[in-house]
This record gives C-alpha cells, structure tokens and sequence, in this order.
C-alpha cells in the first residue's frame, strides 16, 4: 500500500498486536524521514501485511490524490477521498484496507527525528485530535506545496553536505507540520463545536420528550443526525451514551413523582413512558438498586 517505507525493520513489543519501528536504513541518507507516491506493493515489513491490524512507532500522514479510501485507527474506520488527510500518530493501531486504492504521499517520521520545541509546536502527540482531517481548497494548496517541496528537498542528496542536507529536511518538514497542525487544530476545535451543537439538541429533545420516546435512534432521525453522530456527540459531552442519557432523565423524574406525588406505582410508570408497571419497576429497580415501592417507602 504504502511505497515508504517498503519492506525493512523488525518487530518490536510482545503484544498480540506487533509493534514495527521506522526502518531508517531505507530512508535516503539515513535520515529519520521519508517521503514518496504511495502504491500497492510494499509494506512496512515483510511479517506486517497492511491489512492485519499493527502498530508502527513512528508518523505516518497521507495525503490523498484518489478514493475513496477506508482506513481503520484505534478500531474507528475513517473514509477519506481525494484532498483529505489522514495522520496516524506512533502506537496508534491501525489497518489498512484490501479494497481500496491508495493514492496519493506519503510521509513517514521518526519520532527523535525533530526537536522538543517543533515536537511541542506542532502537537506531534496530540491524540485527542482527529485523525482524518479534511482541508479547505486554500489550505489544501498550500499543503500540497510544502508536502511537495519537502519532497523536492529529500530526493535532493547531490546539492548539500550531509550535515546541511539533514538541517533543511528539518526546517522543510517543520513548515509542512505547522500548517497540518493548524489544520488538526481547527478540525478538532470544529468537531467539538458541532459535538457541543448536536447535543445541546439532544439535550432539548429529551426534556420535552423523554416520557414518551426512550429511542435513541428516533431522536437522531428526528434531529437529522446519524446514530454514530449522536452517540459521539453525547459521548463527548457528558462521557455516557445517548441511551445512558435518556435513561438517567426518565429515572430522575420517576424518582421526582414517587417522592412528591401520592400517584400509584403504575401511574408514576406511565408518565415515564412505561404502560405496564411491571417493566417500570424492573428498569427502575435496575438503575437504583431499589423498587419503586421501597424507593418511596425509604423517603417518608
């Protein structure tokens, strides 16, 4: 799949899931970097078929000219087209589809191969972004440009001495990471504003609707969302799913009506959207620990 690094390097870690390192000795000059046309006749090692689900130890972006492509990380399946992005950062677990054609550059890094300061400057271990990052026409440009003149500049070992040759990688492959670091900033920053927007409307449509809609999936298709946006927007929100969300609602005002009304154990599941008490009180008794009888017996 991907043309660097091809075959080369050696397993490391003890784990099911193997862990292969950044094989240097194919890098041009040995340096910690490698950049090339993805294809579909390499691997990372001769043991790693890209389709098995491995770790690597090192950086890998890229950027796609084709798709779309399916890509798992960290057991999410990311589709990614031509324009997009993709960036796996070292011990991330990840596979590579048989399906699909990847096309495109590719970018390998050593993790040692840059300093702390540009480490730290372009979050080159930020793993709470996203992975696939999806750029605008003018900030794909400009992408394409660095991406292409890092190249330019690896290739070319004739012009510079070895030591100045490493230096300018160095230099070339930071601007490129300051830009798709601004990117995954925004991305990110994006992300949680739409994840803060679809649950706040989750949020509304529970209130008003809780006890008489318990389905998650009707209320994603009332909200014209998919199920999988709204488990993870709810998920980032408050860390529970959207049926953990629901539940804990319906549970609180059962709780409100057995403590501040005298209405039977059947009518207080009624009104939280359960018709026969006998399944009121097995949720309710699921959640609390408690019946609903004792429940209201302990409060008075």
């Amino acid at each position: 799949m991907a043309d660097t690094p091809p075959q080369g390097g050696g397993p490391t870690g003890g784990d099911a899931i193997r862990t292969f390192p950044f094989p240097v000795e194919l890098a041009v000059g040995g340096v910690g970097m490698q950049v090339g046309p993805m294809g579909d006749d390499h691997t990372w090692h001769a043991d790693a078929p890209l389709h098995r689900v491995h770790r690597i130890d090192f950086h890998v972006v890229m950027l796609f000219t084709d798709g779309p492509v399916r890509h798992m990380i960290d057991f999410a399946e990311y589709e990614a087209t031509a324009g997009d992005l993709l960036w796996i950062r070292p011990g991330q677990v990840h596979r590579f589809s048989r399906t699909s054609e990847y096309r495109g550059t590719v970018l390998t890094m050593q993790p040692g191969f840059l300093p702390r300061s540009t480490v730290e400057a372009t979050g080159l271990y930020r793993y709470d972004q996203p992975p696939l990052l999806r750029p605008r026409p003018e900030q794909l440009a400009a992408l394409r440009a660095a991406l292409d003149q890092l190249r330019r500049e690896y290739e070319d070992t004739a012009t510079l001495p070895a030591t100045l040759h490493t230096a300018v990688l160095r230099h070339t492959l930071t601007a490129f990471l300051l830009r798709l670091a601004h990117l995954a900033a925004s991305s990110a920053q994006a992300s949680r504003q739409q994840a803060d927007t679809t649950f706040t409307l989750f949020r509304d449509a529970v209130e008003q609707d809780f006890a008489t809609n318990h389905s998650v999936s009707a209320y994603a298709d009332a909200l014209g969302y998919s199920r999988r946006t709204l488990v993870r927007a709810v998920r980032a929100a408050t860390g529970e799913t959207p049926k953990g969300f629901i539940d804990k609602r319906v549970i609180l005002e059962a709780k409100r009506l057995l403590a501040h009304t005298d209405l039977p154990i059947g009518r207080v599941g009624a009104a939280v959207g359960f018709p026969d008490a006998a399944n009121f009180s097995k949720f309710f008794h699921l959640h609390t620990g408690v019946n609903p009888v004792t429940f209201r017996a302990e409060l008075r």
